[in-house]
């Protein structure tokens, strides 16, 4: 069974730049608590790895989330670079795992479909719809930021009806 939480944190992995927005659900109305990137530096693998986890720690303590939205990984050419996002997605849900937060993962497909409408929206629809549901004044800036607004949103729109 999934739940409709009142603090959702959702997170669109990566290793330079992992993005996440923090979002309220009261009473049908959703707002936005923050949102932004945690930013690596190209160097030692461990290094940006724990800078992910130190930093990511930090924001989960701060907003103390009911749950974490991730989108789950496709890549259909760069194994490369799937199996470096695959370590800090591993990161994500080891930090998550620690601080006792439960994970819901959702499909970019899920994600553009429960945000849109349309499971092949392109990024600009995605992030005007993000910004028109949170009422902000602006599309939220750099695009893994409105990445991870918009994961946390379809985990709102997947779950509603069921608390």
């Amino acid at each position: 069974m999934r739940l409709l939480l009142p603090i959702i944190f959702g997170v669109d992995p990566g290793i330079a730049t992992t993005g996440y927005g923090i979002i309220d659900e009261k009473e049908g109305q959703t707002s936005s608590l923050a949102y932004g990137c945690i930013c690596t530096k190209p160097g030692e693998q461990s290094k940006r790895l724990a800078i992910l986890h130190q930093e990511l720690h930090e924001l989960l303590c701060t907003y103390q989330p009911s749950c974490i939205a991730v989108e789950q990984l496709y890549f259909s050419k760069n194994t490369t670079t799937a199996l470096i996002v695959s370590e800090a997605r591993g990161v994500i849900l080891l930090t998550a795992a620690f601080l006792l937060i439960p994970v819901f993962e959702y499909t970019p497909k899920q994600v553009k479909l429960a945000v849109t409408g349309s499971g092949s929206a392109d990024k600009h629809q995605m992030q005007t719809m993000v910004a028109r549901i949170l009422h902000l004044p602006s599309i939220p800036k750099p695009d893994d930021a409105a990445d991870g607004l918009a994961i946390a949103l379809c985990h709102i729109q997947m779950n509603r009806g069921k608390m």
